[in-house]
Formats: structure tokens, sequence, C-alpha cells
């Protein structure tokens, strides 16, 4: 099949092109960037085109003769820029994938969401049906485009959700890269008891999610939470990810309660001056707020069936890490 990939060249959606063109089928990957190492995307044979999903004339035009899209593109982690941008990319530009690829009558959605719609759960192990408590303009409006993709589902085309939680694997050049480099160095200060909950997933399950979900009638109209079977305390994953490097860890404990209070007041200051804070809400929260799910519904429905242990995820992740010379 011919698939559009948005958000194709970054860590989630580089892996995903991969697998897709290894499966055979020709890939458009776009996105607003060029990524690490794109060029290798188009060595494996995909079609790389640089843009955003807010121009329509653009996703129109990389819509032609789609069969399936597998939609990752997110405005994520753009510390600098005002709430309207998350909006532009992840609500409105949502809408320019659904108005375009309902036109071109593809055969299947697949929408990228996140577990963080839920928040901090207070009963772990959530669920799909786990309140929704997004706490910052990332989470929120990811989760505003859901019942959106809902709406173009009721239109007639097939559509599938997916929230994943922590992803990390080889090729994630930032999302556990700082664990990995504090365990690294011996030391990593824990705020709190450690005990907070943390649900990682390896890169590998969450395209496997991606591709069972592009099967004809398998998971439409549906949200699914995609995660490792098993979730850790953070104490427990920083000491995983110590036996992965192969190093000692002290983890010293201190309060919590002055890091949020310095998170906040540091990115109201930095703010104005569009200068990257050096702690900001969304960081602290890693330490007090619980991510844990059930799976079971994605098994159930997909055939979900997630392989690699968390210790086996960790190592393979921390020798890619030094391989590529990051530690």
């Amino acid at each position: 099949m011919k698939i559009l990939v948005t958000g194709g060249t970054g860590f989630t959606g580089k892996a995903l092109v991969r697998r897709l063109l290894n499966d055979g089928h020709q890939v458009i990957a776009l996105d607003y960037q060029e990524g690490l190492k794109t060029q290798e995307l188009r060595d494996w044979g995909a079609e790389v085109v640089i843009g955003t999903v807010t121009d329509k004339d653009l996703v129109a035009r990389c819509m032609k003769g789609v069969d399936v899209v597998q939609h990752l593109a997110a405005a994520f982690r753009q510390l600098n820029e005002p709430q309207s941008y998350y909006w532009d990319v992840n609500v409105e530009g949502t809408r320019n994938v659904l108005e375009a690829a309902l036109r071109e009558k593809i055969i299947k959605f697949v929408y990228c969401s996140t577990c963080g719609v839920h928040g901090n759960v207070e009963n772990p192990p959530g669920s799909e049906d786990s309140p929704i408590n997004a706490a910052d303009y990332y989470q929120q409006t990811k989760y505003e485009a859901e019942p959106i993709v809902k709406q173009y589902q009721q239109k007639g085309m097939p559509a599938t959700i997916l929230r994943p939680a922590a992803i990390y694997g080889p090729g994630d050049p930032e999302r556990f890269f700082m664990i990995f480099k504090r365990v690294n160095k011996g030391l990593f200060p824990m705020f709190g008891d450690g005990k907070t909950l943390y649900h990682p997933l390896y890169i590998d399950h969450l395209v496997d999610a991606h591709v069972l979900s592009m099967e004809p009638g398998r998971g439409d109209g549906e949200a699914y939470l995609i995660a490792d079977e098993e979730y850790v305390p953070i104490k427990t994953l920083v000491r995983k990810t110590a036996e992965a490097l192969g190093v000692d860890v002290k983890i010293p404990h201190f309060p919590i309660l002055p890091v949020v209070v310095a998170g906040h007041i540091c990115e109201k200051v930095c703010k104005p001056f569009k200068v990257t804070p050096p702690i900001f809400p969304r960081r602290v929260d890693w330490y007090r707020q619980n991510r844990a799910f059930s799976i079971d519904k994605a098994k159930r429905d997909l055939g979900y069936n997630p392989k690699v242990s968390l210790d086996e995820g960790l190592r393979r992740t921390a020798q890619w890490y030094k391989q590529e010379g990051y530690l």
C-alpha cells in the first residue's frame, strides 16, 4: 500500500517508516523539519517531504493516491511557543489531515495521541475509561483532536486512536536520554520517595501497534492505551537503567515541593524572554504523577503483544547510546 506517515522524521515516525518499508509498502514521510539522520529514510526508499500539517495544500498533495495514513505529527515540548501553536498543529493540523484523507477515500486512519491525556492515574492501573485530566497544552490538544478523529470515523473513514506511554529505545535522541545521562554519572537525585509509577513503551512495541491498527476493521472508532507489559516505580527504573549501563548509581532523596514551586517560577520568568527554563512543571511531574495502565483492550482487539522486557529494552537502548557517542 501507499502510506503517509506524518511526523515521519522523528523518533517514532522514523521507526515506523522503516518497518513499513521493510514490509513492502510505499511510504511518504511528512515532517516540518529534517530529523536525526533523515537521509537514511531516503536511502531506505521513502519519499521525504518537509512541511507542516497546517499547510492544507501541501497535505492534499501528499495525500494523492494514499491508502493509509499514520498521523504522528505533533507540537511536542516546544517550550517557547504560545498555546495557539499547539492548537494549530495538534488540533487544526489533525483536522487538515483528516479532511484530505476523507477526500482521498483512504481505507484507514491511525491517530497517535498520548497516555498523558489521563494525567495522574489516581487508581493505577488506568484504562481507556480513566478520567481525562491533561496537565499541559500538549496533552490537552492531543486529546481535543480525538473527538475530531471520531467524527471522521462516523463520516465513513475507518480510524483508530492510539495512546502510547513513555516511548524509548534505540534511535531515541532525547526522551530517555536524560535518565541515562544522569545514571551514567553515578548520581541520580530523587525528588520525593521514588515510588511514583512509570510505564515505559519500547519503540518496537509502538510500531507493532501502529501496524496492527492498519488492518481493516481492527480497532475502528476505538482508543487504545499502548505500553509495555510492566510498569515500575521510578526508583526501580533508575536502578534498572544503571544495571543496563553496568554502573553503580547513588539515589539521594530530596523534598519535592520546593522543586514544584521552582518549576512554575522558572517557566514564568523565562517565557517572556523565550528562554528554555532549566526546570519546568512537565519535568517535575515525572517525580509525582503516576503513569500505569492496563493494555488488556489493545491485546484483545488489536492482537497487541509486547515481547521485549524492560531489562532487555534498556540494555539495547544503553548499547545504542554508547555506539552513537551519546554516553
